[in-house]
C-alpha cells in the first residue's frame, strides 16, 4: 500500500487532533471564496466538486505560474478536498509533526495537501484522493 495519497501509519492508533485543526476549515473555506468571488465557480463540499478543483488546478498549472506564487492558493485546494473526504467519511485532521492529514474511520491517513501539489506537477487528482478516500 505505497500509494502517495495514502499512507498507512505505524503511530498509535488514537493519534491525536490538531490543536490546529481549525486551520484546514479556514483555509477550505477561503478556496471556497476566492473561487466564488475570482473564478464564479461554486463549491459544494462533494466529491463530484473536486473535478472542478483539478481543472483550476490544471489551469494555473498552464499558466506557468511558479509554485512559490500558488503555494497557499493549493494548500487551500488540498484542504478543501481532505473537508470533502471528512464530511463524507466521518473521517477527521489528524497532525503528523507539522504536516496535517485526514485520517478516515478505517484508520487510513490521506494527505490532500501534497495532492495538491501532485496536482499542479501533473501527478496526481483530488477527485481520484477522494473516490479512493470514499471507497
Amino acid at each position: 500500500m505505497n500509494d502517495a495519497r495514502q499512507t498507512e501509519t505505524t503511530a498509535p492508533r488514537h493519534g491525536t487532533r490538531h490543536h490546529s485543526a481549525g486551520k484546514p476549515l479556514r483555509w477550505a473555506a477561503d478556496v471556497v471564496g476566492m473561487m466564488r468571488e475570482g473564478a464564479r465557480v461554486r463549491l459544494d463540499y462533494s466529491p463530484r466538486s473536486l473535478w472542478r478543483v483539478d481543472r483550476m488546478i490544471e489551469e494555473i498549472r498552464g499558466q506557468g505560474a511558479p509554485y512559490q506564487a500558488v503555494e497557499s492558493v493549493l494548500r487551500g485546494f488540498g484542504a478543501y478536498a481532505g473537508e470533502v473526504v471528512v464530511r463524507e467519511t466521518g473521517g477527521e485532521w489528524m497532525a503528523a509533526g507539522r504536516d496535517l492529514w485526514v485520517r478516515t474511520p478505517d484508520g487510513r491517513l490521506w494527505d490532500p495537501i501534497d495532492e495538491a501539489r501532485r496536482c499542479y506537477r501533473g501527478e496526481g487528482s483530488l477527485r481520484l484522493l477522494c473516490l479512493d478516500a470514499v471507497g
